[in-house]
């Protein structure tokens, strides 16, 4: 008899959460915050040094330089800016949706120190002796834009003016500068000049008792309004030095975003559309429980105020192929419980209860990936592994507890009662209970392979492709992007095509050369441009305001200093280590040694053969390249941790492994019982990157071409090299002992029949 309580308790469910997502995820689209790489915007990191000698850089300098730049960027009018400290000596600005970002940089960066000098450039007045708010733009008596300057003291003033007129004629000159530079500037040499440095040099004939100053010079109302506003928000204690810097035209990020998005859909809907298709109905409970993982991520997003970048997006997507690993992992179980003959509604628990163990381990060590990407990797970085450990702990929550809570409804119903089909099981495939078959012992369509017999020329083969990878990456080296070569690289986005010859003439007329110029995209529309050095904020400028003239383009600048990147280096080299590192104790901790070190072995050579794909495809590597790496050591192992969990449970029916046989037969049974599983939760993955290399922006091309090569080999690695090292090992440890004692704990649902 069919009941219908939890049939109508799962259309509510829908029907409420449905009403919610409609009602709701317009606003929450809207309120996620993107990044500066999706509306365009620039980023900077500073250096901060002493501005005088024996001045002591700390957190409290740190922090009111940080202050200063805040109240600059207050004058440009952006909202929601993010400017953080870093380490013991920077500051990284984040400027996201800045549509003048010449003038952003010009006023970050000057130090606005205003200064009062005599002719022989002795200091009489600085910026601490105007009042607060003192500055105002105004109008000279002939209508030319000034700035006006109230004075805290109009005595002083006085004392200085009187100072001024008694230097005689030719020399009283009260000279006004802005952040003037010891040893360096000079009223002499610069008053030659037809635009000198300093703001204003007035003739003063008479002494004033007054408290207003006016600075007039050659400037715009727009200049004068700056100059006011920098005044205002006072001057930087320190000096800054810019050691890294990236600027993205808004056109570039609206593309981005846009076939990111597109890329996003077209491969979420094809991980619905196969586990519809493979797993029917089951796979429907899954698409439901993904829309909702999908909405609650956006929404913990908008929650916590995350910033949405490129990166992040990609995350999202990879998350989707991800989450659907705890379906796929239990749906098999399900369907193994139902071959051997038991009841849906006992299959279905079994099922539930066999899985929880291999799901928890496969998604804690992606945890363990994203979190040490979170603490070592760069501000974009920092945004995928945010959107990662995001995605997988939600995925735990949707996808293994809504999901069996949302099946069991119908289970639970007897709706589908005798129902095999609905799980994709054929009739044919079940065996009647009274035969005791456990699922250990059914048959698979792997039957038929030896994966251990050849193990030694997977050995050798593996062996053969590790040394040309080295030989290739000793020969051509790694295409390296600037985030680890240092220099500047510029990309361009035109609505017309470009070519190498156009892009390096209008170069030229920079005094800018480079032969390290590619062109890409659907109509030759996007070129790259890089150079050695790293060019200044000045030419940055005049380069952006130069190609939007001639060429109508978007341009995109990024710059990187050679200590950061060695610092970038050091950093993923780091991650890369303690990710091996931290794998090791978990896998120990989880399984046993033996386990562990195969595991690790093997993911470490999945993650290394991409270096040498990526060397002599000459593909890019940049930071997100690091991202990819650490990515497939935290998914790789989940193929490995999913074995090695059959492993163990197929050594705990038997007891004990007393003959090299035994240890052959272990392994044998388990990859063949686990690789249909392993293939699929692979592609489901695969599916959404290879969305995102079709669809998705240029910019991460890279990295998605890499997270497939990596997951393909991952795949291979987990089979033929970490199962087969564990066997080599054990039976090592076997001659040794004689005997190998694997029972631990007798599992629930082992022989027991359930109707």
């Amino acid at each position: 008899m069919v009941k219908k309580g939890p049939i109508v308790a799962f259309l509510i469910f829908i029907v409420v959460f449905g009403t919610i997502m409609g009602a709701t995820t317009k606003n929450i689209l809207d309120n996620i915050k993107l990044g500066l790489d999706l509306q365009g915007g620039f980023e900077i990191l500073y250096e901060v040094s002493p501005a005088e000698k024996g001045q002591k850089i700390d957190e409290k300098v740190l922090a009111s330089t940080a202050e200063a730049l805040d109240k600059r960027v207050n004058v440009l009018g952006v909202s929601e800016p993010n400017i953080q400290t870093e380490g013991n000596n920077r500051i990284r600005v984040q400027l996201a949706g800045v549509k003048d970002q010449n003038k952003a940089r010009k006023i970050l960066s000057t130090e606005a120190n205003l200064s009062f000098r005599d002719v022989n450039d002795k200091k009489l007045l600085d910026g601490s002796d105007l009042a607060e708010g003192g500055a105002k733009q105004t109008f000279d008596d002939q209508g030319r834009p000034c700035v006006s300057l109230k004075l805290k003291s109009a005595e002083k003033f006085k004392e200085v003016t009187q100072k001024i007129v008694n230097m005689g004629e030719g020399k009283n000159f009260l000279v006004i500068w802005l952040d003037f530079e010891e040893g360096k500037d000079s009223f002499n040499a610069e008053v030659m000049k037809k635009h000198p440095k300093f703001l204003s040099a007035p003739r003063v004939e008479q002494v004033f008792n007054q408290d207003t100053v006016q600075i007039v010079g050659n400037f715009t109302i727009e200049e004068a309004k700056t100059l006011a506003s920098l005044l205002n928000a006072g001057a930087l204690p320190v000096k800054l030095n810019e050691i890294y810097s990236t600027s993205v035209g808004a056109q570039f990020g609206e593309q981005a975003l846009q076939k990111t998005v597109i890329a996003g859909i077209i491969g979420v809907l094809a991980v619905y559309l196969f586990m519809i298709f493979y797993y029917r109905f089951p796979g429907f409970i899954a698409a439901i429980t993904l829309t909702v993982f999908n909405y609650l991520t956006l929404l913990i997003f908008d929650w916590m105020h995350v910033v949405l970048t490129l990166p992040g997006i990609a995350a999202l997507i990879l998350g989707v192929g991800m989450a659907v690993d705890a379906n796929i992992i239990t749906y098999e179980r399900i369907r193994e419980e139902i071959k051997v003959g038991r009841s849906i509604k006992a299959a279905f628990k079994a099922g539930n209860q066999n899985s929880i163990s291999t799901v928890t381990d496969a998604n804690l060590t992606t945890l363990l990936a994203g979190v040490v990407l979170f603490f070592y990797g760069t501000s974009s970085v920092k945004g995928f592994a945010t959107s990662l450990i995001i995605s997988i702990l939600i995925s735990f929550i949707t996808n293994v507890y809504l999901s069996r809570w949302l099946l069991g409804l119908w289970v639970d119903s007897g709706i589908l009662k005798n129902k095999p089909g609905w799980f994709g099981v054929k009739k044919s495939e079940i065996r009647d209970i009274s035969e005791n078959i456990v699922t250990l012992d059914l048959p698979t369509k792997f039957d038929r392979f030896d994966f251990v017999k050849y193990r030694r020329k997977f050995f050798l083969v593996s062996g053969i492709l590790l040394a040309a990878g080295i030989i290739v990456l000793s020969v051509f080296r790694l295409n390296l992007a600037i985030d680890f070569t240092s220099g500047t690289r510029v990309e361009l986005l035109s609505k017309k095509p470009l070519s190498t010859e156009k892009i390096s003439a209008e170069l030229k007329k920079l005094n800018l050369q480079t032969d390290d110029i590619v062109l890409s995209g659907e109509n030759k529309n996007i070129g790259v441009a890089r150079f050695k050095g790293v060019l200044s904020k000045e030419e940055i400028s005049k380069l952006k305001m130069h190609f939007d003239k001639t060429l109508k383009a978007d341009t995109t600048v990024s710059t990187v200093t050679p200590t950061v990147g060695k610092e970038l280096a050091k950093n993923a080299l780091v991650a890369l280590m303690i990710s091996s590192l931290g794998l090791i104790v978990f896998v120990t901790f989880r399984f046993e040694l033996p386990m562990a070190v195969s595991a690790v072995i093997a993911l470490l050579y999945a993650t290394f053969f991409v270096v040498p794909f990526f060397s002599v495809t000459r593909l890019e590597v940049d930071i997100t390249f690091i991202a990819a790496l650490l990515t497939i050591v935290g998914y790789s192992i989940n193929d490995t941790i999913v074995t090695f969990d059959r492993m163990r449970e197929n050594m705990q029916k038997r007891m004990r492994l007393k003959s090299y046989e035994d240890i052959v037969n272990v392994v044998n049974t388990s990859i063949r019982q686990t690789l249909g599983r392993s293939v699929n939760t692979v592609l489901m993955v695969i599916l959404t990157v290879i969305a995102l290399l079709i669809f998705g922006s240029e910019s991460i091309r890279p990295f998605s071409i890499a997270l497939v090569v990596g997951l393909v080999v991952g795949t291979y690695s987990s089979i033929f090299i970490a199962a087969q090292l564990w066997v080599e090992w054990k039976y090592k440890e076997l001659k040794k002992k004689g005997v190998l004692i694997t029972y631990k704990e007798k599992r629930k649902f082992s022989d027991e029949p359930q109707v």
